[in-house]
């Protein structure tokens, strides 16, 4: 409601409103205006909440409705499977994630050949035996189906061990490739906390329960027994090379020593047998020149929860776990 300062004095414009008056129109002018705000913040709300709801709906269903291209080529096909990033339970490079994807490529009757692509600096060794064993497995149930290894930037450790079991390795003359070790690292903050006056009190059942605790000093028998643990990894590994590359590895103990070369260096040592990308090894090599991505990717709830801050504390966890068990690096 609107009032004329003429009609509020009875038509006379030469004296004041008097103080009840103003105070009335300033309270309706007051509400009005809190109205007209709360009713544009509900406006706003419902045209978000509409917004993301509608958003939701178009990623869950876009996936499955649009047809990919690439996806399902006419005729006989080269499977690719991306191995990027570190090799480790809850990764992109996960052994449930990459032996599933392998599955899928060679249970594809148009697969006529595998392409593991390779990015990664490594991990565990766990991951990357249990890949290792699943390609073997596949290669003796689709002996016609080959399965190469190519390695874009970097083929070490972890991502080698995988890559030894494939047919051939293919590299480019500049990726990294090598790194066959195995690695235990953690920190060590007893001088800080007696510089800090600060006392470890630690109960444990068992001698060796706090073996390798970063507050305790390390002792000499922890010492032997963690380097004998590593050693038996590192000969798992060493035999796993080994039995992939066979002949055509060079006789050479630098080779398992933890060092790394060039694409180019690793095909002289044995580690590698050509240069090629995957287009190439796929056209040349294999004969099907149209490449299928059967990596398997991470599902919607996987990808809102590391925005949401979920990948940071997963990173947390990761780099916790590195500190305590061994990694192939």
């Amino acid at each position: 409601m609107i009032f004329n300062r003429k009609e509020i004095n009875n038509g006379h414009d030469d004296f004041p409103a008097s103080g009840w008056e103003r105070e009335l129109l300033r309270e309706l002018a007051t509400a009005s205006f809190k109205e007209q705000r709360k009713a544009r913040r509900w406006s706003i709300f419902f045209k978000l909440f509409a917004f993301a709801y509608l958003t939701v709906l178009l990623m869950l269903w876009l996936p499955e409705k649009l047809p990919d291209a690439s996806l399902k080529p006419s005729g006989k096909h080269t499977a690719v499977i991306e191995v990027k990033g570190v090799i480790a339970s809850d990764t992109e490079a996960s052994a449930d994630k990459i032996i599933g994807s392998l599955r899928k490529a060679f249970e594809d009757e148009k697969t006529k050949g595998v392409i593991l692509r390779i990015n990664s600096p490594g991990g565990s060794p766990v991951q990357s035996g249990y890949i290792n064993d699943e390609i073997n497995r596949l290669k003796k149930q689709y002996p016609d189906t080959p399965v190469y290894a190519v390695v874009t930037d970097l083929c070490a450790s972890g991502g080698y061990y995988i890559a030894v079991a494939a047919d051939k390795i293919y590299v480019d003359k500049a990726s990294i490739v090598g790194s066959i070790g195995v690695l235990m690292n953690g920190f060590g903050f007893v001088g800080s906390m007696e510089k800090l006056g600060v006392e470890r009190r630690l109960l444990t059942a068992g001698e060796n329960k706090a073996i390798f605790d970063p507050f305790s000093p390390l002792k000499p028998n922890d010492m032997i027994h963690m380097r004998k643990m590593l050693d038996r990894v590192h000969r798992q590994f060493i035999d796993t090379v080994k039995a992939g590359r066979g002949e055509r590895l060079q006789e050479s103990e630098e080779i398992f020593s933890g060092l790394f070369w060039t694409g180019e260096e690793s095909i002289k040592l044995g580690l590698a047998d050509e240069l090629g990308s995957s287009s190439y090894v796929a056209r040349e090599v294999i004969g099907a020149e149209n490449l299928v991505d059967f990596t398997d990717k991470e599902d919607l709830l996987e990808r809102f929860a590391k925005r949401l801050g979920a990948g940071t504390v997963a990173s947390l966890s990761r780099l916790m776990d590195t500190m305590s068990a061994p990694m192939l690096r």
